[in-house]
């Protein structure tokens, strides 16, 4: 385990740390919200092709301005640049390759992730909560490898890295590695605890005070 940072991470030094570690070459897919951001820290030479549920592989990143195109946009709706050789498809066939096995890696955000490697990212379970499915669940069973990005501690202070997952599941047993503002941590260790592979502004000790899941230095 490493501490690189006496700070913790903001969301665009979080989505640039994830970048790091998306494999050359990969097809990968990225949810919608702050995963969207990876986009903008992908090496160009490396090869990776970016997916979109929408229908596009070969994405490129975000634009503004007069770079705009109306017709060329993520699943969240956002603006997007194409790479060479980028091309189009139905709705369908999108999620046909999302399902059938073929991305090597897709990053999603969460509310809850387990140490087992569980991950609740669609709805709250609260009455007055807005469920959003979109394309996770098929994510989560289709991308060879599940990262997550999001915070480590919710609004009121708790930890979103936890023994069992209290809202609703998208997937059992699917995420390997979670990426926040504290630390990332790789999940499924022999030993059933939680990797922790580096720090940002905190200790280990200092998140074990504050986390119920058994970390591990790695």
């Amino acid at each position: 385990m490493t501490t690189t940072d006496p700070q913790t991470l903001d969301k665009l030094q979080l989505a640039a740390r994830i970048a790091q570690d998306i494999p050359a070459g990969s097809y990968v897919n990225l949810g919608i919200g702050q995963p969207t951001l990876v986009a903008d820290h992908l090496d160009v030479e490396s090869g990776i092709v970016l997916h979109t549920e929408n229908g596009m592989l070969g994405m490129g990143p975000a634009v503004t301005g007069d770079a705009i195109d109306p017709d060329l946009t993520n699943a969240g709706k956002i603006p997007v640049s194409e790479t060479a050789g980028c091309s189009y498809f139905h709705h369908a066939d999108s999620f046909a390759m999302m399902r059938g096995g073929h991305l090597d890696v897709c990053v999603l955000g969460a509310f809850q992730v387990s140490a087992g490697g569980d991950l609740a990212n669609w709805h709250t379970g609260a009455p007055d909560a807005i469920p959003a499915v979109g394309g996770a669940m098929d994510l989560a069973i289709g991308a060879k490898d599940v990262l997550v990005m999001m915070t480590l501690f919710a609004k009121d202070g708790t930890s979103k890295l936890v023994p069992s997952c209290t809202y609703p599941l998208t997937g059992v047993g699917c995420v390997s590695r979670v990426y926040t503002d504290h630390a990332v941590f790789e999940l499924g260790a022999p030993d059933g605890g939680v990797r922790v592979i580096e720090t940002f502004g905190c200790t280990l000790d200092e998140l074990r005070e504050r986390m119920d899941v058994d970390l591990v230095e790695a």
